[in-house]
């Protein structure tokens, strides 16, 4: 038998609450840029906090990585100040810039090329429809699917993403890929909103050569997982595997990322779209080639490395 006041009703996955020789005390790790969320202005929310929960709460300094550390007479009280930080995180979180994306890269050199054939002729045959210009394509050396955005806070989270990958590969990804690359086509073009005329991302289309889901299976496992560890926020239902080839967020800024994103909507409204009716009409089919996957890449947002795709914090291998 539980009595009052013993965690009974705590959730099973519940916070390790230690009994000190003042009471007692429970640990958070928090990172670092998600400090000031919790001590609030001039330090309002935390003073809030330790008042209506008879607690004190000790925040490292700003910048210092480190764990909160929540100290009170009462059990529940302790437990009631965790339960409002994890809410306070888990909202803030949702708000920050992401810093990293899992990718596939499809900037091999034949698909680069078939891309730039296929900039050349669109600029050649639609460079009088309205909006089309050469500052709206992709750069061919960043060519690539987006499974997730991810927010990494500190080094920790880092390195919990690049340990979620290697237990993917492990878990499901060598067993769906059979140990070998997925051989994956890259044909046809869509857009992503509702009007041809008004076009803001125009994307190419990928599957499988041998006609099978397993790039979609690998995918939305990929995602499940990592939403789950509640470092990557679910957007769909599953993951919509598209390579961007044209994007108006470009003509303000190259460097920007395919966000793949419900929030990039309210970009939307301050961008520039363009008329790609004929573009559907003559390049609809256009074939891009074929191309070896083999690796699911941790991607750093606005970053280059050396072959000019983005710089990777891990990755995980098929073979």
């Amino acid at each position: 038998m539980t009595g009052p006041g013993d965690g009974a009703d705590e959730p099973c996955d519940a916070f390790v609450v230690e009994e000190t020789e003042r009471g007692y005390q429970c640990a958070v790790d928090v990172p670092s840029p998600l400090y000031k969320y919790i001590i609030g202005k001039k330090g309002e929310t935390k003073k809030k906090l330790e008042t209506e929960t008879r607690t004190s709460i000790n925040i490292p300094k700003p910048g210092v990585e480190g764990e909160i550390v929540i100290t009170g007479q009462h059990r529940n009280g302790v437990i009631s100040a965790r339960t409002r930080i994890d809410v306070l995180v888990e909202c803030f979180r949702k708000k920050q810039p992401f810093t990293h994306f899992l990718s596939f890269a499809l900037n091999q050199l034949a698909i680069q090329e078939k891309f730039l054939q296929f900039k050349e002729e669109v600029l050649e045959q639609c460079s009088n429809d309205i909006g089309v210009s050469s500052s709206l394509f992709q750069n061919p050396a960043k060519l690539h699917l987006t499974i997730g955005t991810l927010a990494l806070l500190n080094d920790q989270e880092i390195r919990k993403a690049q340990e979620i990958l290697q237990r993917c590969k492990e878990d499901f990804a060598d067993t769906i890929a059979g140990g070998k690359p997925l051989t994956v086509e890259i044909a046809g073009i869509e857009y992503m909103n509702d009007d041809p005329a008004m076009m803001d991302v125009l994307y190419a289309k990928v599957h499988m050569k041998d006609g099978s889901n397993k790039l979609q299976l690998i995918a939305d496992r990929l995602m499940d997982r990592f939403v789950a560890s509640g470092l990557m926020m679910k957007e769909w239902d599953q993951v919509k595997l598209h390579a961007t080839v044209m994007n108006t967020i470009f003509r303000k800024d190259p460097s920007a990322e395919d966000q793949n994103s419900k929030t990039a909507a309210r970009y939307f409204k301050e961008r520039e779209s363009f008329d790609g009716r004929n573009i559907l009409k003559l390049f609809g089919n256009f074939c891009f080639g074929e191309v070896q996957l083999n690796s699911v890449y941790l991607s750093q947002r606005f970053s280059t490395d050396s072959s000019g795709y983005y710089a990777t914090s891990g990755q995980l291998n098929f073979s």
